[in-house]
């Protein structure tokens, strides 16, 4: 079992959880460290695929977005495995030399529920609005034409 030791203890803070329309979802955390570190270099792992996590301009605080295909956006629960640049590196040489990765452990996790995709009405609003409209129109000419005649 593998565990870094340059953030012993982290205290943890989810923000926010958004999953969006689009099949992208964005992860906001504030990170206190009892050692005191400070803008620490983080990624985060989601279904096997490693991503950046960027800094905020507030200390502690960070973000992680990721996006997939509808496809594969199913519903449930999402973990999101935070590393620092040591773990990370050990997690991506286990990766290169084919080694089970089930066995870093990650600095802490975050859970995400997740509906699932929505891919939305068939046809807009706007669509349906203007058909609609051009409908009423048509039949109000329709009936001014019978009346005039």
């Amino acid at each position: 079992m593998y565990r870094t030791s340059y953030l012993p203890d982290p205290i943890i803070l989810p923000q926010m959880l958004l999953f969006l329309l689009k099949p992208s979802s964005i992860v906001e955390i504030s990170l206190t460290c009892k050692n005191g570190a400070q803008n620490v270099a983080l990624y985060a792992d989601v279904n096997g695929k490693q991503f950046p996590v960027t800094r905020g301009q507030d200390v502690g605080r960070y973000q992680v977005s990721w996006s997939m295909e509808h496809k594969l956006a199913r519903s449930g629960t999402y973990e999101v495995k935070f590393f620092d640049e040591e773990s990370y590196s050990i997690l991506r040489k286990a990766q290169r030399n084919n080694e089970d990765v089930s066995e870093i452990k990650p600095l802490f996790t975050v859970s995400v529920d997740h509906r699932g995709a929505r891919s939305g009405p068939w046809v807009s609003t706007e669509v349906l609005a203007a058909l609609i409209g051009i409908l009423v129109y048509y039949l109000a000419f329709t009936a001014k034409s019978n009346i005039q005649a």
